[in-house]
């Protein structure tokens, strides 16, 4: 792709067979990249502004390695493989079909530039196992204009994950535009989605311009959609199945090309049987759903969360200030009934009191150290695998057996049969579980 000042986005090319990798780089040229052949995982040092690592590593330990070491210094930097290779590392890893098509390659790549300005605008902080779930199948709906409904309680980052979905998706140089169905008082809310005529009703006094209108081309995000109204409910179903919607007061019917996603905190499935939720409706909306996990469903991230938030708050470059392990501890106990909402308060709450320094539990509100903290916990506090949560006890533990496996499957350099004795299980039992957890 050329940009503005005409600077080529550069591909690292990562193939054992310098033959075909130069006959990929022929192909780059041609579609306006500037390719760059890899010998080492030092190469990419060389280039930060690589957008995209295409592989064909065939087998080769070497190119695998030389991989690992790449995505270990650049997590995000999307892989592009022309070969299935269950040994490469956890993260954005697209398969290129064979014979290589340049329509498949041309778009993965213009996916691997979104990517990588989604990424810095948008991220989704966290390695936990229900984390890498959601971004898996944020790759995969990307592109395509697919209805997504997005659940999860409230404050746990659904609209994070609709602006991401967006960025990645083709429609990024398009409006995103959001709209909270539950802020807007029922009657208005037609006016607000559709646009009205001036004179369409008192106190219409100028013509007004509709969400589905500003959204054209681009995305609409429908918030807390279990909130409205059945009788709006009716009218948001015709215009998803027509794809046409006319202003309050007007004749005219108009086209509208949207990608629609949705979210919701609310059950739907039993607002659906309680009459509060139109049936065919939640089917033209959960066609590819999406659940956010709470945050004490996911603990293991609170040590980048809080990171992440820190700089958010203060800057990076406005004084060192970190959370103790102790105080790190206490936090994992409590039960964030308002989910990562919930924490950015507390951190922007803490980056007032203490600038500078080390927060420690007694800096702590008093609501955090009490909840199921013991003092034995505070002095002495346990490693992070092993960290009590009010977590579901068979969730918790899938997701350490997970986080373990993957652990080891990296020390193993992804051999199976090495990885099952260092986990002191059969290999068989081992090959089971990769295959329950989805684990690369």
């Amino acid at each position: 792709m050329v940009t503005g000042n005409d600077s080529r986005a550069k591909v690292l090319v990562l193939d054992a067979d310098l033959q075909h990798a130069s006959e990929l780089s022929h192909r780059l040229k041609f579609l306006h990249y500037d390719p760059i052949i890899a010998e080492s995982s030092a190469t990419i040092s060389e280039h930060d502004d690589v957008a995209a690592v295409i592989i064909d590593s065939d087998g080769d330990d070497d190119i695998v390695e030389t991989a690992s070491q790449i995505r270990q210094e650049h997590p995000g930097l999307p892989f592009l493989c022309l070969s299935s290779d269950s040994k490469l590392e956890a993260g954005p890893n697209w398969t290129l079909d064979l014979p290589l098509k340049r329509s498949q390659l041309k778009r993965l790549l213009d996916r691997a530039e979104r990517y990588k300005g989604a990424e810095r605008r948008h991220r989704i902080t966290g390695s936990s196992h229900p984390i890498r779930a959601v971004r898996r199948l944020i790759e995969q709906v990307a592109d395509f204009d697919t209805n997504v409904l997005v659940t999860g309680q409230s404050g746990t980052g659904k609209e994070l994950v609709a602006r991401t979905i967006h960025e990645l998706s083709d429609r990024a140089d398009k409006p995103f535009v959001p709209i909270n169905c539950g802020a807007i008082p029922a009657d208005l809310l037609e006016s607000e989605l559709f646009g009205h005529e001036k004179g369409a009703f008192t106190g219409a006094i100028c013509s007004r311009t509709g969400r589905f209108e500003l959204a054209e081309g681009g995305t609409l995000f429908l918030d807390e959609i279990g909130d409205m109204s059945i009788d709006m409910q009716v009218k948001l179903l015709r215009v998803l199945q027509e794809r046409t919607f006319e202003r309050v007061g007007s004749g005219k019917m108009q086209r509208c090309n949207v990608h629609i996603i949705a979210a919701t905190h609310k059950d739907l499935p039993k607002a659906v049987e309680n009459g509060e939720f139109r049936e065919d409706l939640y089917y033209r909306l959960n066609v590819f759903p999406i659940e956010m996990p709470p945050l004490y469903k996911r603990v293991s991230d609170l040590p980048q969360l809080l990171d992440e938030l820190l700089i958010s708050h203060r800057g990076a470059d406005q004084g060192d200030l970190r959370v103790s392990p102790a105080a790190c501890e206490v936090l994992a106990n409590y039960s964030w009934p308002g989910n990562i909402r919930e924490l950015s308060n507390l951190v922007e709450r803490l980056a007032i009191i203490k600038p500078e320094g080390i927060i420690e539990v007694a800096d702590l509100p008093p609501k955090y150290r009490e909840t199921n903290t013991t003092e034995e916990a505070v002095q002495n506090p346990v490693s992070e695998a092993f960290q009590l949560t009010n977590a579901n006890l068979k969730e918790s533990l899938q997701s350490l057996e997970s986080d373990l496996i993957e652990q080891a499957m990296r020390a193993s350099n992804g051999v199976v049969a090495k990885a099952a004795r260092l986990l002191n299980m059969r290999r068989t039992t081992l090959v089971e579980k990769i295959g329950k957890y989805n684990i690369a």
